[in-house]
């Protein structure tokens, strides 16, 4: 009698491997996913294609300081008398470039941490979880403002900061994922057949954990904008750019709330929050198409719920 081999459950790289399920039905499917990923290019289209209509520079004045909105001027004017629309759709190519750029150091930083953390091990494992954990414990807002006030509050700098602050999270996850990688089969195969340590993490890891790391990379994108908001609100951003946190800033220099101009408040902040939710909405939707278990939803109360034991078996009896 012949006995059919189990299936095994360590996908190989040409079979239906990480990245595939990542954009498979689950994810297509996902409500939740489709809204976060619809808001994400709305504000996109709006950055690239919304500067083209803008004629001249948007913070001229262009009419009376905290004029109310009209058909004239669609969510009125700041306090310097510029027109909102402008402002917001210049603000959103800025703050989208400093999430995405922000999120791409992050992950490239945390990546080369948690690939070689995992799949080296030993001593290079503990020195690098060691400096891991040194970013963990220091608190992330002070240390934006030090750094920040120290080497100047260019966009580029701002960016290298808040990369450089947000990738410990994705070292973590990357050398769990990664340590779990290289003890499969076929790694373990092509070390057996000579494969070096480089072409081991280019060809077998690295395709592996590139979706979980593109998951994380969305939700660092939500992290950025936040974190270039809150620092530009503080005064220090970059002066001679518009972003939604410096519309905020400017409303709150300017007395916006004295002047009753919600309109120099609300549409700017209303912009960030929009776009935090719609890459962790985004995020989470990947994170549950790369692990079934979590499709319940994130933080629901069918994942917590239990049923009460009885104390005494009355079936016994």
């Amino acid at each position: 009698m012949t006995v059919e081999p189990a299936a095994s459950s360590l996908a190989t790289p040409g079979e239906g491997g990480p990245l595939r399920r990542l954009f498979s039905a689950p994810l297509v499917q996902n409500r939740q996913a489709l809204v976060g990923l619809g808001l994400i290019a709305m504000f996109v289209l709006v950055a690239l294609v919304g500067p083209l209509f803008i004629s001249g520079d948007p913070k001229a004045k262009v009419g009376a300081v905290f004029e109310s909105p009209s058909w004239r001027h669609l969510l009125g004017t700041d306090g310097g008398g510029a027109d909102m629309v402008d402002l917001l759709v210049s603000g959103a190519r800025v703050s989208l470039l400093v999430g995405f750029a922000a999120a791409a150091v992050s992950a490239a930083i945390g990546g080369t941490v948690g690939l070689l953390s995992g799949f080296f091990g030993g001593k290079v494992d503990i020195a690098l979880m060691r400096l891991t954990d040194y970013f963990l414990v220091i608190p992330d807002i002070p240390l934006m403002i030090v750094v920040a006030a120290l080497f100047g509050r260019s966009l580029t700098n701002i960016i290298l900061i808040i990369g450089a602050i947000y990738w410990t999270s994705t070292a973590r996850l990357l050398r769990s994922q990664t340590k779990s990688v290289r003890e499969r089969v076929y790694v373990r195969r092509a070390r057996a057949l000579g494969a070096g340590n480089t072409r081991l993490i280019v060809r077998h890891v690295l395709p592996q954990v590139t979706p979980l790391l593109i998951a994380n990379t969305v939700l660092l994108i939500a992290y950025s904008i936040f974190a270039e908001t809150f620092i530009t609100f503080l005064g220090l951003g970059d002066p001679s750019v518009i972003s939604w946190g410096r519309l905020i800033e400017n409303a709150f220099t300017d007395d916006a709330i004295l002047n009753n101009a919600w309109w120099a408040i609300v549409p700017p902040g209303l912009g960030v929050t929009i776009v935090v939710l719609a890459c962790t909405m985004t995020g989470q939707a990947m994170e549950d198409a790369l692990n079934p278990r979590l499709r319940s939803g994130h933080l629901s109360v069918r994942r917590f719920r239990m049923r009460p034991r009885p104390l005494i078996d009355l079936s016994a009896e």
